[in-house]
């Protein structure tokens, strides 16, 4: 589950970051133990253990990719970097169905935990009123605000310490016999090794959230990043198997099972009485509606983002008086709404939808690592993952996937009602300038009494000529003919304009004669592309490509450098979001 900010005045520190992120990812807490005892029983606390370890390996995965690419965008941005348009897009198709999966799973959870304070709740219409609220809350500009997030963290980070000292305290009262009693309750799953596996595949929604640090990385201070990667493994990898070891140890197996929705709550009803039930309610309910505002949040930036790179339409792109993408958050509702009444509020189905395409994004992201150190290794970043490290998380992901494959059917069915269809629209919109194409050369051979059925054709030339119309600018450094060639291949496989600039700046010392050749020979191979070759005198930076993006009136996200090196006087995040494609 990612999350995307506007971008503020002020970077954000360590706590203010971490509680961001942390909200998100420490709210799985909520339900992640009693989700993962129904799959393992009482060996769940060693699954989560196994997911702790694994989160491990993707601190340094995550803490070299964003070291060297320190953009927002998350799995986005980094395979848009890395691969191609349309891998990038498969991941954001990923990422926006784990933020509504992320948003219901959230709101319904919120509402299990509310009902066990006022007692009649109808949970289906409340979810349905609770994602009705914040999607007005973010309509008229009500975001996340690091003020909050840090008082909502702390006091559920005190609130689950709580439980696990009241909770320790009942252990060492009473004994470790329901602990024994439920150890020695026949294996589910069929043997130990089979509960461990599916225990630690249920466990993946654990790490929900895992990945949004990644995604407002251009609003931390520097250094601050991997150290909310630290923070969030460390609250995962400790109060998830403490909460499970916990529930095994006051409450039998049955009992938990009956009250898997509100599990906590129950724990903080036997272990400290009514008060630390009610507390722990309460508290759910803010962290879980917090988890639901950052899902508006985050689908809204990432969204926008993918429209400005012309994957969905314009049409998302309009924003009201206060500045929101309106649309985006009302049609983001419309989604969370149809896969919340397809469920029924299932949570085993929820978080199968969820965790599918969480585990996609995360091992799309390990996919973008291998990919970096391919193709963008001269890139300088602060630390490095090994490639058997990496591997071997990938592996492990594919393995949880695999799990939940088996575990759940159903939910990957629901998952895969979502995806396809998403996938095609945005295949669509890729492919959009060939579609319409298609369709002129057809109706040009159709027989004359069928032309006046069909829409005149000159609408579909003026929407192909604006798709064309968008240029891209493409700053060399006096590449050969070869390293351009690359370029243009890129562009035509990648990118539905017909015009791009290639740009040199220039000094005393240049030589372009052989540059100006090459691109000769480039636009007689690629007639259908127009290649503009403009010399400027200057140095390039910032500062230049601000005043080029102004002057030319092309957005920076279409703008195109190779891989700089070492000795690069910029990193990569001040160039403005200016794209890596070589």
């Amino acid at each position: 589950m990612a999350t995307s900010l506007h971008k503020p005045s002020f970077k954000l520190n360590e706590l203010q970051a971490t509680a961001i992120c942390g909200n998100d990812i420490s709210s799985s807490c909520l339900y992640v133990a009693a989700l993962t005892i129904s799959f393992a029983g009482q060996y769940a606390w060693i699954s989560l253990i196994i997911v702790g370890l694994v989160l491990f390996l993707f601190r340094k995965i995550y803490g070299e990719v964003v070291g060297a690419l320190p953009l927002n965008g998350g799995a986005y941005n980094v395979l848009l970097n890395t691969t191609s348009k349309s891998t990038a897009s498969f991941a954001a198709c990923l990422t926006i169905l784990s933020y509504m999966a992320t948003a219901v799973i959230s709101a319904y959870e919120g509402m299990h935990y509310f009902r066990d304070i006022v007692h009649v709740l109808p949970l289906i219409p409340a979810t349905i009123l609770l994602l009705l609220i914040f999607m007005m809350l973010a309509i008229i500009g009500i975001g996340e605000s690091a003020v909050v997030a840090v008082i909502i963290f702390i006091t559920h980070i005190a609130s689950l310490t709580l439980l696990i000292l009241a909770g320790g305290w009942f252990v060492i009262h009473h004994g470790v016999a329901i602990f024994e009693q439920n150890w020695q309750l026949p294996v589910r799953s069929g043997g130990i090794m089979a509960a461990l596996f599916f225990g630690f595949s249920a466990a993946m929604l654990g790490i929900s959230g895992f990945e949004s640090s990644a995604n407002f990385v251009e609003e931390q201070r520097p250094g601050v990043f991997p150290k909310t990667l630290r923070n969030m493994w460390r609250v995962v990898s400790f109060f998830n198997p403490a909460i499970a070891l916990l529930a095994l140890s006051i409450i039998p197996l049955a009992g938990i099972d009956d009250r898997k929705e509100s599990l906590l709550s129950f724990m903080g009803e036997t272990a400290g009485g009514k008060w630390l039930a009610y507390l722990i309610s309460i508290d759910a309910v803010l962290v879980l509606s917090g988890a639901v505002l950052t899902s508006y949040v985050g689908v809204t930036g990432l969204a926008e983002r993918i429209a400005l790179d012309r994957i969905l339409p314009n049409f998302f792109l309009v924003k009201n008086s206060r500045g929101v993408n309106y649309r985006i958050v009302i049609g983001f509702f419309i989604l969370c709404l149809s896969i919340l009444l397809v469920t029924r509020g299932n949570l085993v189905n929820l978080a199968g939808v969820y965790t599918f395409s969480f585990l996609l994004v995360m091992a799309l992201f390990g996919m973008g690592n291998l990919m970096l150190k391919i193709k963008r290794n001269r890139l300088p970043r602060p630390e490095r993952a090994s490639i058997l490290s990496v591997i071997v998380a990938i592996s492990f992901i594919l393995a949880a996937f695999f799990g939940n494959l088996l575990l759940n059917a159903h939910a990957f069915f629901v998952f895969l009602q979502y995806l396809v269809p998403a996938m095609l629209f945005i295949i669509v919109m890729l492919k959009r300038a060939q579609i319409i194409k298609w369709t002129l050369y057809s109706m040009r051979h159709l027989d004359k009494s069928y032309k006046r059925l069909v829409l005149d054709n000159i609408r579909l030339h003026r929407a192909l000529i604006k798709i064309n119309a968008q240029e891209l600018v493409f700053f060399t450094r006096g590449d050969n003919v070869a390293v351009l060639n690359r370029v243009m291949i890129y562009v035509e496989e990648n990118e539905a304009t017909k015009k791009i600039k290639i740009v040199h700046v220039a000094n005393s010392d240049s030589d372009n004669e052989n540059l100006k050749s090459d691109i000769l020979v480039l636009d007689r191979a690629y007639p259908e592309i127009d290649i503009d070759f403009v010399e400027i005198e200057g140095k390039f930076g910032p500062e230049l490509i601000e005043q080029l993006s102004q002057e030319w009136e092309i957005p920076k996200n279409f703008m195109f450098i190779g891989s700089p090196g070492d000795k690069f006087p910029y990193h990569v995040s001040e160039l403005g979001g200016v794209r890596l494609i070589m």
